[in-house]
């Protein structure tokens, strides 16, 4: 592979040499990944003999409690070794950008959208991945109508292309003064960012560009002057947003970046229409699937419906602690091909 990359015509086909790249980088990845694996059980293996050898009481304790934080931490290096391992679909090294929609109910299912928001933009912190909000409309009294965020890193689109669905909430409603439980929805979807050698064509004909002022905090020539950009394709209906820079011309690029995947995307569902139908392992993640259920009363637990795995600690993972749900989402899809999304007949978790 070195050899073709010093060769004087490899950069004359820029798509071939990129491919090499990946596949060069891919290949040092997993070298260093089994480096650091043999590197680990190494170091397991001797705090082990240290321990079976070690007579002095509290030194043992303390060479137990060093092998367990090892053992910890050998655990959550292969856990996300594993879900690399789980990521090589086409798109899935692409960054991806996510839309949150609140369903029904007004102020609680707008108060939920936020919620969410706050969920994957804590999850990509956690994951060192770059989160911008894009877009943000927010709601009458709390929460938001809309929010279009961008995921920038490494398989951005193959940790977070699971998440697209509805997310079921239940609560004690902060809204409500006779303290009552209440059930919102809200809806996620995720597409791939495309990458720019992938050419859309995009007339400018048909494009209805407005401007406007920007909402809530910024700085004064975000809130004074027309900064923010709606661009609405009118062939497909398409209207895509951004607000999150102070210039117009930046918020202009950003949107047309996202109206450019959603247009991707749209003629990937559409040359793939006819596949899905006869693909009987295809899984069912619509849009408007029920994906998973967030109970907070009267018991706590979060339950995704596809892959019935479930956890009771519901603030951890509204804090973004996600990483339990991608894996088991991504090794269903791997072992079982099919996910079916099961609540019961009240939609609670089964």
């Amino acid at each position: 592979m070195q050899a073709r990359i010093a060769e004087p015509n490899f950069w004359n086909d820029q798509e071939a040499a990129q491919g090499v790249l990946r596949e060069r980088k891919r290949a040092e990845e997993q070298i260093a990944a089994d480096e650091k694996l043999v590197a680990i059980g190494g170091d397991l293996e001797t705090y082990i003999h240290l321990v079976q050898e070690e007579t002095n009481p509290k030194q043992r304790e303390d060479l137990l409690k060093e092998l367990e934080r090892e053992l910890g931490a050998a655990d959550v290096y292969v856990s996300d070794l594993e879900t690399k391992t789980l990521l090589a679909g086409e798109k899935d090294h692409l960054n991806a950008i996510m839309t949150i929609k609140p369903g029904a109910g007004g102020t609680e299912s707008q108060d939920w959208a936020s919620m969410l928001v706050r969920m994957y933009l804590r999850w990509a912190e956690r994951k060192a991945i770059s989160a911008s909000v894009l877009d943000e409309m927010p709601g009458e009294e709390a929460g938001i109508k809309s929010a279009t965020i961008e995921f920038s890193g490494e398989n951005a689109y193959g940790l977070l292309a699971g998440e697209t669905g509805v997310h079921r909430l239940v609560r004690i409603s902060p809204f409500d003064q006779a303290a009552r439980r209440h059930t919102s929805f809200a809806s996620v979807f995720v597409i791939p960012e495309i990458d720019d050698k992938i050419e859309i064509n995009i007339r400018p004909e048909d494009l209805k560009i407005d401007t406007f002022r920007s909402g809530g905090k910024g700085g004064q020539n975000v809130n004074k002057v027309e900064t923010a950009v709606r661009i609405t394709h009118v062939p497909s209906g398409i209207v895509v947003g951004c607000q999150a820079e102070r210039s117009q011309h930046k918020n202009r690029e950003l949107a047309m970046k996202t109206l450019r995947s959603r247009l991707y995307d749209m003629e990937l569902q559409k040359r793939q229409a006819e596949t899905d139908k006869l693909d009987e392992t295809k899984m069912d993640i619509s849009f408007g699937s029920q994906i998973r259920s967030y109970v907070m009363q009267p018991y706590q637990m979060i339950k995704d419906h596809r892959t019935k795995f479930e956890v009771g600690d519901v603030n951890r993972v509204l804090d973004g602690d996600l990483d339990p749900f991608i894996r088991s989402y991504l090794m269903a899809k791997k072992t079982k091909g099919r996910l079916d999304v099961q609540p019961d007949d009240n939609g609670e978790p089964e």
